[in-house]
């Protein structure tokens, strides 16, 4: 089969690699229809994550057609249509017990495109299918779908869950990249007073307004003195980090009120300061996260509902699986391409749209 192959850092290339099989009873492989870029796959592109080795395939969040699964899976079958999760999950340690799949201790976690073979690829193993793939309602497309296998779980539960968003409150998201979107379509799931997005490109900002943002403004224009405005001078109730540099960290415990929450969700590659000399007296909670996904559910049931109209305008680039080095690029240059997510592969599924009477019922 084709799959993109990391060869170090800057270095990959769409090339033949060997098919995948079962290699555990848990395991299950699917057909590879849908797939999506990740910042994540960017950092590892930059040698920022030494645990890729090279002649890794990458990729960890896929839509495709179950063709084999191992003796012991019982959730799907050979021709169900899937959703593959980012992360996955043994579903027997203490951290999947407790819904914390992106901490598995028993060989799960993230590990797609990290410490196996991922899913930019025509044809993918997953292990612990039960818990990894989910079957996909038939009025969900694949180019929908896909968003759901890790940006939109990602700043529901790490931004707006654990930043404890509700109704009435005050939310600044700080980056309105995909994970940033994600987090502000979310967000207005619980109806907060208003939402605040912060970015420094104007096409970014323009979407933030388009997936639910109130108010946007640039990083150049002195958002913390628009949130204080806003508030009174008391700050935002939740701020979500959504970029992952020191300086929107920093911003961010400055925006926040005291006794608010700030939930960074950006992926951060170089130390950021805790200013405790000024934090230390304002009952504020600071909290992280890798997503465990286990909303992913929830999130399937609501799209298939229509209550996220936000997922189909994320994406902005569409590519056949042999452009998939093209997509890279283009989405390696947002700033000029104006990317939000790309996805490569042309979804074979037909939407299936339920008769007046049944969606009544």
């Amino acid at each position: 089969m084709k799959a993109l192959v990391f060869h170090g850092s800057g270095q990959k290339s769409w090339q033949d690699v060997p098919d995948p099989g079962i290699e555990d009873a848990g395991d299950a492989v699917v057909r590879v229809d849908a797939v999506t870029i990740c910042g994540t796959d960017l950092h590892i592109m930059k040698g920022d994550v030494p645990e890729v080795r090279p002649g890794t395939v990458l990729g960890h969040e896929a839509v495709g057609e179950v063709v084999e699964t191992g003796a012991d899976v019982r959730s799907v079958r050979p021709g169900d249509r899937v959703l593959v999760s980012c992360i996955s999950a043994c579903g027997r340690c203490r951290f999947c017990r407790e819904n914390r799949f992106g901490q598995c201790l028993g060989g799960g976690g993230w590990i797609l495109g990290h410490l196996i073979d991922g899913t930019q690829a025509e044809y993918v193993r997953v292990p612990f299918a039960d818990l990894s793939v989910h079957p996909l309602p038939g009025s969900v497309s694949s180019e929908d779908a896909v968003l759901l296998a890790d940006i939109f779980p990602t700043g529901h539960e790490v931004g707006v869950l654990s930043g404890r968003v509700g109704p009435g409150d005050t939310v600044a998201v700080v980056g309105a990249g995909p994970v940033g979107l994600a987090t502000i379509a979310t967000a207005r799931l619980y109806t907060p007073g208003r939402v605040i997005a912060v970015d420094t490109a104007p096409s970014r900002l323009e979407a933030a307004r388009a997936v639910g943002a109130d108010v946007t403004v640039g990083a150049d224009e002195d958002p913390e003195a628009l949130v204080a405005d806003l508030t009174g001078g008391l700050g935002a109730d939740v701020v979500v980090e959504a970029v992952g540099v020191p300086e929107t960290f920093e911003l961010c415990t400055r925006m926040v009120r005291p006794g608010g929450r700030v939930a960074n969700v950006g992926v951060h590659g170089k130390p950021v300061a805790l200013h405790l000399e000024s934090l230390w007296s304002k009952d504020l909670t600071i909290t992280t996260g890798l997503v465990d996904t286990y909303s992913i559910p929830l999130l399937l049931e609501m799209t298939a509902a229509g209550r996220l109209p936000a997922v189909p305008s994320l994406v902005t680039h569409r590519f056949t699986p042999s452009q998939m080095e093209e997509a890279y690029d283009v989405f390696s240059r947002a700033a000029d391409t104006g990317a939000l997510k790309v996805v490569v592969g042309a979804p074979t599924h037909d939407v299936v749209s339920l008769p007046a009477q049944e969606r009544a019922a």
